[in-house]
């Protein structure tokens, strides 16, 4: 596995300040993941209470984004990085966008909770959701932690293991189709339902962008926008 080293200037405040946003990255990640398990069990569990937390708490997101953002302008404009470092900076600023957007989706699960603790529970006890928040708060995890280790291997493992989500989500809406097509007195939990997915769906999407930043950050080259098999060759050749 190759790594960066963000610990070889001669200045050591310009270490520390690395370390200290990549640091910020990370707990900013735990607060995200936090959300989305507490909004995946408010809707499940039809806890109202729960999902106006969760809700509430979405300011806590956007203020880490703002003041990491904040932090890294700094940084530029008084080290002026170059080369890894500036790759470093580019790859947290695109990151801390897509956990905050993460964050935004965990709120609308949460919203759907909301909706649902108001009607009648299906028979399933809304275990699509549940299996499909828990897989997607897996790859939160594991993209956290391979960003955290500047692990290629892992971020194309994690990209290529999202068709799995796209395949569940859409299972999940065929289902629901199904089901508003027999019973139009379903319709309006199943739209609820769709809405949830899609959420947990556009959370898998944005944990493989973060994947893509890890490569660039490692290898420095840009992965988005191009063949699954063309990023495979870029995250595991050697430099």
């Amino acid at each position: 596995m190759e790594k960066v080293d963000i610990s070889h200037h001669i200045s050591r405040q310009f270490n520390e300040e690395l370390e200290d946003i990549r640091n910020q990255v990370l707990t900013m990640g735990g607060l995200v993941e936090q959300q989305i398990a507490d909004a995946i069990t408010a809707l499940v569990d039809g806890n109202i209470q729960l999902a106006e937390t969760v809700i509430h708490n979405d300011y806590k997101i956007n203020a880490f984004e703002v003041s990491i953002d904040e932090e890294c302008t700094q940084i530029l404009a008084r080290r002026q990085p170059t080369a890894s470092d500036l790759r470093l900076i580019i790859a947290v600023i695109k990151t801390i966008t897509d956990l905050e957007r993460i964050g935004d989706e965990a709120e609308k699960v949460a919203l759907m909770g909301l909706h649902l603790a108001k009607m009648e529970r299906p028979k399933n006890q809304y275990l699509e959701i549940l299996d499909l928040g828990n897989r997607v708060r897996q790859v939160l995890h594991y993209t956290l932690d391979a960003f955290a280790r500047m692990d290629t291997e892992s971020a194309l493992r994690i990209t290529r293991d999202d068709e799995k989500t796209d395949h569940e989500y859409e299972g999940i809406l065929r289902q629901m189709v199904t089901f508003m097509m027999e019973d139009p007195r379903s319709i309006r939990r199943s739209l609820d339902i769709i809405w949830a997915a899609r959420a947990l769906e556009r959370i898998g999407d944005h944990s493989k962008n973060i994947c893509e930043y890890i490569i660039f950050l490692v290898k420095g080259k840009d992965v988005r926008h191009i063949s699954l098999e063309q990023m495979e060759k870029t995250a595991l050749e050697k430099s």
